[in-house]
């Protein structure tokens, strides 16, 4: 702690300065003066914190000191050491801020206890107004985030009319009472496929780059930006003094538009905005879960656009059936080809969105295609999760279908992987089968092998048999079958089989023609073959 000393006597002066051990208890002495002008002089320059003062000294005395000193700098603690016990000095110090009145002549160890009391009490407000200041920055570096919660909280759950006030003033945020307000969400639209600068994982990026970016489009003054769910963007828009509603969505819309053209110029993709409907402040909720609804319009209208609320028809028309599709897209999974299939989906969801006036409508119309996709793949037997994969999840929450391009290419892909799905399971159909009548011609070599009769086996067309083995094997099923028999043959001669046997193990009865077919096939007699 820093100590002056005003003091006229040059003695008391002295002794003041060298007799008392200030630097024991951590004070120290930094000015002295011997007047009320020189004091003032050396006050500036040298800072003290403590000012030990007379009262009786030339040109300026040691009250009308204080009362300068309490003016100008009242985080000075002054203490008075006069000669004279008078009330009415006391009672004029106390009113100048002076905390404590010695009276001459006070002793050394009085003066020393009274100046370390002081520099105690002056540390001690010292650390609490230092602390306090802490938890002052603290709280202004968390108001936003803060503010953010509050605004994001009242959007999503509404506040009673005094918890609303309250909260708003504890986090310094103004909401006219009177005034008007417009809530906008705006979202980045979904990735293209073909998009190769981001990928999912980089959508909370993106978010956070569009509320930066709409906190520079959006004035201060005009209202608060802040994220909200899900990645969403949410602009409150407030009212300026005699500024009509018809006026206040005029400046909604030309914000958001611009919002989105400035994010298209800078991120290189696209996004979409709602706009709910002006309202007084308690309802202003209201108006921020329009425009949650108007965005999900996108699924109607397109990508980057800025949709202002609009009811859904009540007059709107049913979802109506159409079995004829079901059964042409099972058909077409067969006999026709990849392309057949998407256009026969793509012109089947062009006329239900065609007829889906609002979102509501569209999530409906999906919930209808996506049941004709899944009927379709149970009818078959397999496994939804399997033949959809990672698409699967949009069967469980269509709503994360967000706009018309996302919906066609979640049909055209589930579309494609139900044809794959198809063809790799007739892949594995036709390996089996074509396995089975191997097999029965391994161990049939002896009988008469027709193909007739292993299609009956085996449940299945015997031309389709026959084309199927074909294609797999390269051979036809009857030449298939003489190479097993021949191989067999030759095998048994080398092992010393007789021909006669040889040619009744592979089928032949009459030994001449067996004998006729061996030659033309390996170029030698039966018996040249026999060891």
């Amino acid at each position: 702690m820093n100590l002056m000393i005003v003091e006229d006597e040059i003695r008391i002066l002295n002794s003041l300065v060298h007799n008392i051990p200030w630097e024991q208890h951590g004070i120290e002495v930094v000015a002295t003066a011997e007047n009320g002008l020189e004091a003032l002089q050396l006050l500036e320059r040298r800072k003290p914190d403590i000012l030990l003062l007379d009262i009786e000294m030339p040109e300026l005395d040691g009250l009308s000191l204080a009362e300068r000193i309490a003016a100008d700098s009242p985080e000075i603690r002054m203490i008075i050491l006069s000669g004279h016990d008078d009330f009415a000095y006391a009672q004029r110090a106390v009113g100048l801020g002076v905390k404590r009145y010695l009276l001459k002549p006070a002793g050394e160890e009085k003066i020393l206890q009274t100046v370390v009391e002081t520099a105690e009490e002056l540390r001690a407000e010292l650390a609490e107004r230092h602390n306090l200041v802490a938890l002052q920055e603290k709280w202004r570096s968390r108001l936003p985030q803060l503010q953010e919660a509050f605004l994001r909280s009242w959007m999503l759950d509404g506040y009673a009319g005094w918890e609303l006030v309250r909260h708003a003033e504890e986090l310094a945020i103004v909401l006219p009472p009177d005034g008007e307000y417009g809530a906008a969400v705006c979202a980045i639209d979904p990735l293209a496929e073909t998009e190769q600068r981001f990928t999912a994982a980089d959508l909370p990026l993106l978010a956070f780059a569009l509320t930066s970016i709409a906190r520079e489009c959006v004035p201060a003054s005009e209202g608060y930006v802040f994220p909200g769910a899900e990645g969403q963007t949410v602009l409150l828009f407030v009212s300026v003094p005699g500024e009509s509603n018809a006026e206040l969505m005029k400046r909604m819309n030309v914000r958001c538009s611009r919002l989105l053209q400035v994010v298209k110029e800078c991120l290189k993709v696209t996004a979409s905005a709602g706009l709910g409907g002006a309202s007084a402040l308690m309802e202003a909720p209201i108006s921020y879960q329009q425009a949650c609804r108007a965005l999900r319009e996108r699924a109607v209208y397109g990508h980057e656009l800025a949709i202002p609320y609009l009811a859904v028809p009540k007059d709107a028309a049913p979802v109506q059936l159409d079995a004829s599709f079901e059964k042409q897209l099972e058909i077409a999974i067969y006999m026709d080809t990849k392309e057949r299939m998407i256009e026969l989906v793509d012109a089947q969801l062009a006329s239900l969105l065609e007829r889906a006036g609002s979102a509501e409508l569209v999530y409906e119309h999906l919930l209808y295609l996506s049941s004709s996709f899944i009927r379709l793949i149970q009818a078959q037997g397999w496994s939804l999760q399997q033949v959809l994969g990672e698409d699967y999840a949009y069967f469980l929450s269509l709503q994360t279908l967000q706009s018309r391009e996302q919906i066609r290419a979640w049909s055209r892909r589930v579309t494609l992987q139900i044809r794959e799905y198809a063809e790799e399971a007739r892949r594995t159909t036709s390996h089996h089968l074509v396995r089975q009548v191997a097999e029965a011609v391994e161990s049939g070599l002896e009988q008469d092998l027709s193909l007739h009769a292993l299609a009956e086996q085996l449940y299945v067309n015997s031309s389709y048999l026959s084309r199927l083995f074909k294609k797999e094997t390269g051979t036809s099923f009857s030449s298939y079958v003489q190479e097993r028999r021949m191989e067999r043959a030759r095998a048994m001669l080398q092992s010393g089989a007789k021909v006669y046997d040889a040619a009744s193990a592979v089928g032949y009865r009459d030994i001449s023609y067996f004998a006729k077919v061996f030659r033309k096939h390996w170029g030698a007699a039966p018996s040249e073959i026999r060891m």
